[in-house]
């Protein structure tokens, strides 16, 4: 056998963002500290977590008043940070810069009177903060083609978009095209709004689909990212599969497997990679396995003040 690990593996900029702003609250400020929100959509990354003393909760009414809380990766709507100053509660904001980024495009947006059409998955976290960001009387969800063409707003109407960061290209592209000859006005977002992360690990997807005949997605199935990942595989023609925890690897669907691929959501922790490998490995311990290198290897964002 040969395997093939993906050019992009553990947590990409935006998760290692939030989970070293966890990691360096509990040192200054130690238990209870809470987390609006899963701060990422991975099982081990919140498990361990928990076993630390963290709190998440979906809400604030249980968060005591005056105590520290630490907004999610994914964002929160504007609401959420007048009610947690309502609290007095001492705010770290761990969401994305490339989600804040969509958020900024969302206000000038509304700003303008723009009717804003949001792209994404109705109900995941990012989605509904980046909601709260446009005037109710201006926002429009789509999750596909139809309801593009559902949309009752006047070809020459003041039409902007945003589109919700996990979301493949490719996902995106028909959407986007359409818009663009349905509303002959459309304001388009100055850069793309599908993060870089997520691209990269689109095209990594995509380079093992061309070299592996099955691809194993190693993530937890409530990730958005996770899930875009296995659906590219398969779009491309190779058998795909998502796994949480390595030892949840039926080894004997790789009896027959000639290449096999590894990838990784971009919440995934790199030790859980080295554990599905190793665990191949233990079976397979004549397979030879290929690295390409990281184009992320050297991306950082600056930490807020904690």
């Amino acid at each position: 056998m040969e395997i093939y690990l993906s050019r992009t593996q553990g947590f990409c900029s935006g998760v290692a963002h939030a989970v070293t702003i966890v990691e360096k609250a509990l040192e200054k400020y130690g238990t209870p500290l809470y987390v609006y929100h899963e701060i990422v959509h991975n099982t081990h990354v919140v498990n361990n977590f928990k076993n630390k003393g963290v709190t998440f909760v979906d809400d604030l009414n249980g968060v005591p008043d005056k105590a520290v809380i630490i907004f999610s990766a994914h964002g929160v709507p504007p609401s959420t940070f007048i009610e947690a100053k309502q609290k007095n509660l001492y705010i770290i904001d761990a969401t994305c810069p490339l989600v804040k980024r969509v958020h900024y495009q969302a206000m000038q947006l509304s700003a303008a009177q723009c009717h804003t059409i949001l792209i994404g998955h109705k109900g995941h976290q990012e989605v509904s903060g980046t909601a709260g960001y446009v005037k109710p009387e201006l926002l429009h969800f789509v999750q596909d083609v139809n309801d593009i063409k559902n949309l009752k707003l006047a070809p020459d109407a003041n039409v902007g978009y945003v589109t919700q960061t996990t979301l493949s290209e490719d996902e995106t592209h028909e959407m986007i095209s359409l818009l663009k000859k349905q509303f002959k006005n459309l304001r388009i977002p100055d850069q793309s709004d599908v993060c870089y992360a997520t691209q990269n690990r689109q095209n990594a997807v995509k380079e093992l689909a061309q070299l592996c005949d099955f691809i194993i997605v190693c993530g937890s199935s409530n990730s958005s990212n996770t899930n875009r990942l296995k659906e590219t595989g398969e779009r491309y023609g190779t058998k795909s599969i998502i796994i949480d925890n390595p030892e949840d690897l039926n080894l004997s669907l790789l009896e027959k497997i000639k290449k096999c691929g590894i990838t990784s959501g971009a919440s995934v922790p790199y030790y859980i990679v080295d554990k599905m490998l190793a665990r191949i490995l233990k079976t397979y311990p004549d397979a030879v396995v290929h690295t390409f290198d990281n184009p992320e290897k050297n991306t950082q964002f600056k930490l807020p003040p904690i």
